[in-house]
């Protein structure tokens, strides 16, 4: 199964509102036949109750619990702003856009959090020139 293709990787030299941030990942989700565009207002409601912003200029927007039938397949969104979103009140560089169908959301999380707990690995995505490089560090995400 693979979560993430080449097509839902961006890199933004300038910043982003949140608001922005959240359109841009169901965007890309709705792209790729994963989610409704209802699935933002599922994100905007998570948000709502807890910031999805996880450290190390990571936020992991992802739909409520309710909101399950927004999903159609799991799938990533990986949008890199150079110039950051602040995510209330935190600085986010990475908005990684999640759907997960059934348990399949805390895999892909798990693989996300191992990567971006690795300050080194956090650098080489950082540094990284094009989506394809950018896809390469991540292509372990569909290994799960």
């Amino acid at each position: 199964m693979s979560v993430l293709t080449l097509e839902q990787i961006r890199i933004h030299p300038g910043s982003a509102t949140q608001e922005e941030a959240l359109q841009e990942a169901t965007d890309i989700l709705v792209s790729v036949n994963a989610v409704t565009p209802a699935y933002v207002d599922a994100m905007r409601q998570r948000e709502q109750t807890v910031s999805t912003f996880m450290g190390n200029g990571l936020a992991i927007p992802h739909g409520t619990n309710e909101t399950k039938d927004a999903i159609l397949a799991s799938a990533l969104s990986v949008v890199r702003y150079d110039g950051g979103v602040d995510w209330a009140g935190e600085p986010a560089t990475f908005v990684i856009g999640i759907a997960g169908r059934g348990d399949e959301h805390l895999e892909i999380l798990s693989q996300i959090a191992i990567l971006f707990s690795d300050e080194d690995d956090v650098a080489k995505l950082t540094a990284a020139q094009t989506p394809e490089e950018l896809f390469a560090l991540l292509s372990a995400v569909n290994e799960g």
